[in-house]
């Protein structure tokens, strides 16, 4: 669609693409937290997600995600005019945080083989939202240890604000692995609030951005999934828990990923409140095979969409 200037200064143009007949927009873009940490925002009415996009040339692209029909429509906003490169890179980047890069087919299948889990085909779930780099799910996922969902959105809101590109108005670009190793554990304490996360940030950072450390590689890794577990692990601060939910984000979902919040609504949900230990969970989800990681986080957020949104 032809770009046009509006009085503010920044370019407005409009990208439209078609999704598979099982992609469900509101159930990926709602699937978990990340929706909710800068740069995403959501709108929880109109049901339309935000993400400041940062292309490979350092163009900021600000995107309003929504659906209509078998299309996700994206409203773009940019300082400057795009070129069909910036375009094409913007759909790439979306299809992927999306997922619909990737084929859910088999696991819609699979799903329907058991009457407790064959809502999931039936509504088009399953994909869980990512973010442009896997760098950046990786730092929020660390973000998410040991702490209160408030603190994690504190962490990540500073993080954005103070080491991102500012779009403009008031929005930012994640930042780069570059810009954060560029800092001090004493900065990320005291104006990000990251804790005895902070030297874990910088060695991480600092091993993506010379090179050490191919992050973005994981996506398309050969490995098998333990192995690839095994080497989330030897990342300083990434314990079972971020690992297996790492694997979630990178397609691989064998792992449950197991943390305070998702054993308490398990024991609410099949244990009339009573916790168990890891192990027994586990063995509960074991027969799902391959899927059991994917299977077990649809089944605890459940509620998010039936009981709030309804759909």
């Amino acid at each position: 669609m032809t770009t046009r200037r509006h009085d503010d200064a920044l370019f407005v143009s409009r990208l439209t693409f078609r999704t598979p007949p099982d992609f469900n927009f509101w159930r990926t873009a709602y699937s978990h937290g990340w929706l909710d940490l800068p740069p995403f925002s959501f709108d929880e009415k109109k049901r339309t997600l935000d993400r400041i996009l940062r292309l490979s040339d350092g163009t900021l692209a600000g995107c309003n995600f929504s659906a209509r029909g078998p299309s996700v429509r994206i409203k773009i906003s940019s300082r400057s005019r795009l070129l069909p490169r910036h375009r094409q890179e913007i759909r790439q980047q979306s299809r992927s945080c999306l997922r619909l890069t990737e084929d859910f087919s088999a696991f819609h299948t699979a799903a329907r083989r058991f009457p407790r889990f064959r809502w999931i085909a039936s509504t088009g779930s399953g994909r869980l939202l990512r973010a442009p780099t896997v760098f950046e799910d990786v730092v929020k996922m660390l973000c998410t240890t040991n702490c209160t969902w408030a603190l994690t959105k504190l962490m990540v809101t500073h993080l954005t604000t103070e080491f991102g590109d500012p779009f403009g108005d008031g929005r930012h670009a994640f930042p780069s692995a570059e810009r954060i190793a560029s800092t001090t554990e004493a900065v990320l304490r005291k104006q990000c609030k990251t804790g005895y996360r902070a030297p874990y940030l910088l060695e991480l950072a600092g091993r993506v951005a010379s090179g050490e450390l191919d992050l973005e590689s994981l996506r398309r890794s050969s490995l098998l999934t333990p192995e690839l577990f095994r080497q989330l692990r030897q990342i300083k601060g990434i314990g079972p828990y971020a690992s297996g939910n790492i694997l979630k984000l990178l397609g691989r979902y064998d792992y449950l990923g197991l943390d305070s919040w998702v054993r308490g609504k398990y024991a609410e949900l099949h244990r009339h409140g009573k916790r168990v230990k890891d192990r027994t969970i586990e063995r509960a989800y074991t027969s799902y095979g391959q899927w059991r990681g994917l299977l077990f986080w649809l089944e605890m957020t459940r509620h998010w969409h039936h009981e709030k949104f309804s759909l």
